[in-house]
Order: C-alpha cells, then structure tokens, then sequence
C-alpha cells in the first residue's frame, strides 16, 4: 500500500512540475514574441485572397472587404486565462472600429479552452463580453489541420517574413491596408499595451 502511495505521489509531483515547466517556458515566450515587418518582403498572395463563415453560419465573410483598413486578427478561446481580452478588444472596436477591423478566431488548439460549437461561442461572447466585433468560425490555428488562413500568417515562405504561429489563445496579427502582415504578439500583448498601439498608429 505504501508503495503504490510513493509511486501515486511521485506521478502527481513528475505532472505537476511538467505542467509548471509548460506553463513558465510559455509565460517566458509569451515576452519574447512581438515582431514587426521588415521594410521588403516578397509574399505569396495577400490577406485579401481569404475567405471564412462568421461565426452564426449565415455568410461568408469576404476579406477584400476590409482593404485600405488595419485588421487585428485574434485566435480565441472561452475558458482561458486570456479569456477577459475579449471585454478590451470590444471596446477598442467601438472606439476604432470605423479604421481598424478586429477579427476573433475561435480555436480549440491550447489546453482544450475552446471545446465548443459555433453557436455555443457564439453565445458566451454574447452573454459575457457582449461581442460585437465580427467573430469567425472555429477553425485550427497550428498543427497538422492547421486553417490555410494560419498557414499563409505563420509560414515565412508564403507571407514573406514571418515565421511565428500562435503559441497560446490570445495571439494577434496586425494586417497592413495592403494586405500583408505588419506585426505579431503574443498572448499577454492588449489593445493599449504601447507596442501595439505604435503598430496601428495610435
């Protein structure tokens, strides 16, 4: 019985410390990731070339619409610590809205924070956060299933510079008005943390 009590033990403690190592080693990234465009890049296509449900089903959102305007593009989760930003980012849609698109993607790729359906998202931000900012379908934002949208935002080869994919909820891509990828912050980075706000000229 004592043996099967120290081996029990020790699992809890090796998980426990893998947990912490995971969450520390992300906490530390979470710093370290804000990057800009350089000056030329060569790209594979643009934003524009884009297309993706809203989140309700009920059209095809079109990104050519959004050309000439700064886009801010979110990938989203429910059950996150991150989860309160979606009160900060509804409220620098109302004030900003009119010049700079922000655009919530919900996916389930970090810590399971996002198991639900489209409707079920759709009726938390609703409900909690009182969303009006235009919400996208759930999709994958890394991994093998990883959305053609992610890929062409995290894959160098194709958007011209930038190699960073999403490491937790939470992270956003700043879109130039021409389409491209200006910046990348991580997960702790909010509408009025200053290195975002020089990235939209603010």
């Amino acid at each position: 019985m004592k043996k099967k009590l120290i081996i029990v033990t020790v699992s809890v403690l090796a998980v426990g410390s893998l947990m912490s190592f995971r969450i520390i080693k992300h906490l530390f990234s979470n710093k370290q990731l804000a990057v800009a465009k350089p000056s030329n890049i060569m790209a594979k296509g643009s934003f524009y070339d884009f297309k993706l449900k809203s989140l309700d089903g009920k059209e095809t959102i079109d990104f050519a619409k959004y050309k000439g305007k700064k886009i801010v593009v979110l990938n989203t989760a429910s059950e996150c610590g991150y989860t309160p930003q979606y009160a900060d980012w509804q409220k620098f849609h109302e004030k900003y809205g009119d010049k700079i698109v922000v655009l919530g993607v919900p996916a389930n790729n970090f810590g399971g924070q996002e198991p639900g359906s489209n409707k079920e998202i759709a009726t938390f931000c609703q409900k909690n956060y009182g969303v009006t900012f235009q919400m996208l379908e759930k999709i994958s934002v890394v991994g093998n299933d990883q959305h053609p949208l992610y890929q062409w935002l995290s894959k160098k080869d194709m958007n011209g510079w930038n190699d960073k994919a999403p490491t937790w909820n939470f992270c956003k891509y700043v879109i130039n008005e021409k389409g491209e990828v200006a910046n990348f912050f991580a997960s702790g980075v909010k509408p009025d943390s200053p290195e975002f706000k020089k990235a939209v000229g603010l």
